[in-house]
């Protein structure tokens, strides 16, 4: 009488068992493949210390992701107290952002995603670079759900791909000047991604930014020029946000 019971009881600690070993699995994959970046509870606890600054935009919660310098998918993270308390396409925007701010920095230029705004419109000297490098599906929407944004997120490990072209992308250079990777955050306005993600990667120290394309020779968001994207919500309180935003450090 008690055989079924014996065996459904079996079949449950082999189940946890195998959910043990496979998150386990992906967070060594998660370490081997990202030396030197920050684990997936330093970005989470770094992205929510800079979202509850006043960042210019609609107080919202964020997604967070970090790319290393291949631009595979190190961690993916979010601020609020589960997944559906941020808005759910920003998880891949903020893997586009972190995808493209890597792939169009070098060790002695730093390019922001919003740096890009203006270059790829029509007639820009970027135009079409949009376009580019398109998003792998089948990674980013790989489940179950249930796990995105989580250590074990089924993205890490993997390349998300695509180009994403407003605020929120940052280059990530260590305190050697070495260019490690780039973090993307998405989930309210574009000009507050950004605010966010300078906060975040000051929080983790790694912004020792060599030299940029924006204001002050740096990374930084501007709106104006041939470098800049547009305002998004109120310009004084943006304007305001960005002038106080910690400055990079010095390599």
């Amino acid at each position: 009488m008690n055989k079924p019971i014996r065996i459904r009881n079996e079949n449950i600690r082999r189940g946890l068992a195998f959910a043990a070993l496979a998150l386990s699995g992906s967070c060594a994959q998660a370490a081997a493949v990202c030396p030197g970046l920050p684990s997936h509870a330093e970005l989470r606890t770094a992205l929510i210390q800079a979202r509850t600054s006043d960042n210019g935009g609609f107080n919202l919660d964020m997604w967070g992701t970090l790319v290393d310098r291949d631009g595979t998918v190190c961690a993916v993270a979010f601020t609020g107290k589960q997944r559906s308390d941020q808005w759910p396409g920003s998880r891949v925007i903020s893997a586009q952002k972190a995808y493209t701010a890597n792939a169009f920095s070098l060790p002695a230029l730093a390019l922001a995603t919003a740096n890009l705004y203006t270059a790829v419109q029509p007639g820009g000297s970027l135009y079409g670079l949009q376009h580019s490098n398109p998003v792998d599906t089948g990674a980013v929407y790989k489940g179950p759900a249930t796990l995105w944004g989580q250590p074990n997120d089924p993205l890490v490990g993997k390349r998300a791909g695509g180009v994403n072209v407003f605020g929120g992308g940052l280059p990530l250079y260590d305190s050697k000047g070495q260019l490690l990777g780039a973090i993307g955050v998405s989930g309210d306005s574009s000009c507050a991604d950004h605010a966010i993600a300078w906060r975040t990667r000051n929080a983790l120290k790694l912004d020792y930014v060599p030299g940029g394309v924006g204001p002050g020779g740096m990374d930084q968001i501007a709106f104006t020029g041939g470098w800049g994207q547009p305002h998004c919500k109120d310009a004084a309180a943006e304007d305001k946000v960005v002038a106080g935003l910690p400055p990079t450090r010095k390599p």
